[in-house]
């Protein structure tokens, strides 16, 4: 193929990836704005719903080690656009449930299919990442961040206006269109070895374990910040709601951009330097956040330390996705389950923790795990592994 028809090709479909990033965003958070008129037509509690949260978190986690077969067998790019034609869909059938008995297996296809496609599009960004010998991984997180915000924004305006239901409808529309005007350009990997065995299986390497452990303490913290820095300044530093609720957006905004630069850092300093560095910032800010004297302080520090998480989980991908003799939609379901599990379990446990501790040791503990990153971060020196074209 000539040179200048490939590199085209691989632009395209590092654009395409991007759309694909934005579109699963787009999709969580369009539901974000949908749970409190859920929770009110279904008539639950607070404790009902985080049940049923938990049954899409579940969902998610079920799918994810199955995408590794699938992308071995057909390639990221066909795994990509099949879960995004039921991801389109989803929320339209959460929001047409009528009780707990059909909400339950809708949020349960909902968190499957989201859960499936981010580990597909995570591969596909790998695959880019070979072709262009650059990184994409950590913007192409950043589009998902950018799509999440979108869908949220767009869904608190829809449904005061509309409903919940014409927001559910508008939400699949944009998401159809989205995917049939992009996801065609997505590249496709190289065809597989004729002996390579298409089964469900898990990886050999021990490298990727500890990969994932990598990406489960740094996805700990984000959750953290995520579910419970609101009521800690609330309850342990006097915060007013409106003030309490500074905290995850600043740290969810430096987080947008930083990934929107961590490209440029990461093909500059390298994955492992970048890295090293990132879990200092973030183990900083949480630290800072845990010994905060005032709201303020700890907003500026969860913002900061929002600055040093948000490349850590894109750059373990990278090096899941390029580890040598293993598949890497085998290597990214695993690393993924692992990073995700983390979001999943640490609320709950989180809760637990600090209703006997307060949550000023807890994030100080979660710096500990950063800190156990920045230990670990040779093991990230694959993420800059090159794919000669």
């Amino acid at each position: 193929m000539d040179a200048s028809v490939y590199l085209k090709r691989a632009v395209y479909g590092r654009w395409a990836v991007a759309c694909a990033f934005f579109f699963n965003g787009f999709l969580v958070g369009s539901w974000a704005p949908q749970i409190p008129v859920f929770m009110a037509r279904l008539g639950i509690s607070e404790f009902m719903l985080g049940l049923l949260i938990l049954v899409f978190g579940v969902g998610a986690l079920a799918a994810m080690p199955w995408c590794g077969y699938l992308i071995s067998r057909f390639g990221s790019r066909a795994v990509v656009k099949g879960f995004a034609v039921f991801c389109s869909f989803s929320l339209l059938l959460v929001a047409l449930a009528p009780n707990v008995l059909t909400a339950a297996p809708a949020l349960f296809l909902f968190g499957a299919v989201i859960g499936g496609m981010d580990v597909a599009m995570n591969a596909n960004a790998v695959e880019v990442e070979k072709k262009l010998s650059r990184a994409v991984m950590s913007s192409s997180h950043g589009f998902w961040s950018l799509g999440g915000f979108a869908g949220g924004a767009l869904g608190g305006l829809l449904i005061e206006a509309h409903g919940h239901l014409a927001h559910a409808v508008v939400v699949t529309l944009i998401a159809i269109v989205l995917g049939l005007a992009t996801f065609r350009y997505m590249i496709t990997e190289d065809a597989p070895a004729a002996h390579e065995k298409h089964k469900l299986e898990f990886p050999t390497n021990p490298l990727i374990y500890l990969i994932g452990l990598m990406a489960l303490f740094s996805m700990v913290p984000e959750g953290s910040v995520l579910d419970w820095a609101a009521l800690y300044l609330q309850q342990e530093r006097g915060a007013d709601i409106a003030m309490a609720g500074f905290a995850f957006a600043a740290f969810s905004g430096t987080m947008s951009i930083m990934r929107f630069l961590g490209d440029g850092v990461r093909n500059r300093f390298g994955a492992v330097k970048t890295l090293r560095y990132s879990a200092l910032i973030g183990a900083t800010g949480m630290l800072v956040a845990s010994l905060a004297p005032t709201s303020w302080i700890a907003i500026l520090a969860f913002a900061f330390s929002g600055l040093g998480i948000a490349n850590m989980v894109p750059i373990a991908f990278s090096a899941a996705g390029n580890q040598e003799g293993t598949s890497s939609g085998v290597a990214l379901s695993m690393v993924t389950l692992m990073g995700y599990s983390g979001i999943l379990v640490a609320p709950s446990a989180i809760g637990f923790v600090s209703g006997r501790t307060g949550f000023g040791p807890v994030y100080m503990v979660l710096a500990g795990l950063l800190i156990v990153v920045f230990l670990m971060a040779n093991l990230a020196a694959n993420a800059d592994r090159k794919q000669a074209s």
